[in-house]
């Protein structure tokens, strides 16, 4: 799965930290998914414990979208075969295609397209040709929110492009910048559902953001929206985005069904894998090579470099207090601050930061408080110049194998990774992660066909105890 293993695992805490990402990434992808969670016999489909009498359909439709949606796409035809009608999938434009009778179509990350837009529109149509006797099983995954997108009236895509691309910039959550997408959008925030309304709809997820709210992963497409138009408006105004367009339209936008909204009655909507599966695998592979694993964390956020140097502090404090071996687990959804031009997304710059503390180094400026992540030791474990040494080992991958708008999946670093602390501490000024790393621990998949989040396994070897 990692194109370039061999020249990364150079060190036993390397192979290991990779060994821990690929079992993660493995676990959750789709087809594994679909087959731990539903199951076909004779002719009724058992999802998760309830059953669907597929006699009592005369359709079954696939619609959805995002990074993951073409291989769950196939698997759900690969076990429903001809019981599959039609469908329409947005996909990566590497992933278009088709999955039976079911369009894999290309739409745009981060940003939407307009062939994207076509295609959710056709989406749209097809779930609104639906009545009492139609099964529409909606298959979402993460990224969802640019691929599966349609503006609503009144709103342009290319207004909805630039607002997203302003709050990336900025250094919003996804959730935030969900809150906005949602709020303009023609199938986010439960309307899908409400377009498939009277048929029965499940919807069929991959999760990709912290806590997995079925409402933030690719913005709800088939549950109530969790924010209003006025939340929206408030992020805006939390980053400073100016969005004229996007503003006069929330002003008075119509807020989408809501939860006590009959569209809602025979809707069920389902997390096949998430960060756990990843990480679940991830600690069973460290364990099965002989290592104390434990996960620290399933929901991590915040800046990444900041992360990045509290976590490598944690590793410090568990090799001190002699608890390595040890594999440390996290998953999460960090961000990046754009300050200058540079490449490299929040995976990168997570490893280029751990990799300064690795060194014995410090960033020189960011925040050293506790986010409640997890990953954080506490006041005072940053930054003192110790090194935590060679035997330990990071690696931090976001599960899709594209980390932020780069072509890496991420990074493993050591501490031998960063010889020039000044030289690195320059690149992230210039959120260049991945121009200082190529060469040095740019860890590299291609897109995996899955989406969970982001892995980092932490290895540390020998302790000095106390």
């Amino acid at each position: 799965m990692i194109r370039n293993r061999e020249a990364l695992a150079t060190t036993p805490a390397r192979e290991t930290a990779l060994a821990c990402v690929e079992a993660g990434i493995e676990a959750a992808m789709p087809d594994r998914a679909v087959e731990r969670a539903l199951s076909l016999s004779g002719g009724t489909l058992a999802v998760r414990g309830e059953t669907y009498d597929l006699d009592a359909y005369d359709r079954v439709l696939v619609v959805g979208g995002g990074k993951a949606s073409a291989r769950l796409a196939r698997a759900l035809v690969g076990l429903l075969g001809d019981r599959v009608d039609d469908g329409v999938v947005l996909v990566p434009e590497s992933d278009a295609g088709e999955a039976g009778p079911v369009t894999l179509a290309p739409g745009g990350h981060p940003t939407p397209t307009d062939e994207g837009v076509e295609a959710t529109r056709r989406a749209l149509e097809l779930a609104r040709g639906s009545d009492e006797r139609t099964l529409v099983l909606a298959a979402v995954t993460g990224g969802g929110s640019a691929l599966f997108a349609a503006p609503a009236d009144g709103v342009s895509l290319s207004a909805v492009t630039a607002v997203t691309r302003d709050l990336l910039d900025a250094g919003a959550a996804i959730d935030e910048i969900n809150a906005v997408r949602t709020a303009v959008s023609a199938v986010k925030g439960g309307r899908l559902a409400a377009a498939a309304t009277p048929a029965t709809v499940v919807g069929l997820l991959l999760s990709d953001v912290v806590g997995d709210d079925p409402a933030v992963v690719a913005s709800g497409p088939t549950v109530p929206a969790g924010s209003t138009p006025g939340a929206a408006l408030a992020v805006l105004d939390e980053y400073d985005v100016t969005a004229d367009e996007i503003r006069a339209f929330l002003a008075d936008a119509d807020p989408g069904p809501t939860s006590d909204d009959p569209t809602f009655d025979r809707v069920r909507t389902v997390v096949l894998a998430d960060a756990s599966t990843a990480l679940d695998a991830a600690r069973e592979a460290a364990a099965d090579r002989g290592y104390d694993a434990r996960v620290v964390s399933t929901g991590v956020t915040g800046e990444a470099r900041d992360r990045g140097r509290s976590a490598a502090a944690l590793a410090r404090t568990a090799r001190d207090c002699g608890d390595a071996p040890t594999v440390l687990l996290s998953g999460g959804e960090t961000t990046v601050t754009v300050r200058g031009d540079g490449r490299g997304g929040p995976n990168c710059e997570y490893a280029l930061a751990a990799g300064i503390a690795l060194a014995g180094g410090d960033l020189g400026d960011g925040d050293d408080g506790d986010d409640g992540s997890g990953e954080d030791p506490g006041d005072g474990a940053h930054g003192d110049g110790e090194a935590v040494g060679e035997g330990a080992a990071l690696a931090a991958v976001d599960t899709d194998g594209l980390d932020g708008s780069t072509d890496a999946a991420g990074a493993v670093v050591d501490g031998t990774t960063v010889e020039d602390p000044d030289e690195a501490r320059e690149a992230l000024a210039r959120n260049d992660a991945l121009g200082f790393l190529e060469g040095r621990g740019a860890l590299r998949t291609g897109p995996t066909g899955t989406n969970v989040n982001d892995l980092r396994a932490w290895v540390v070897e020998g302790g000095r105890g106390r």
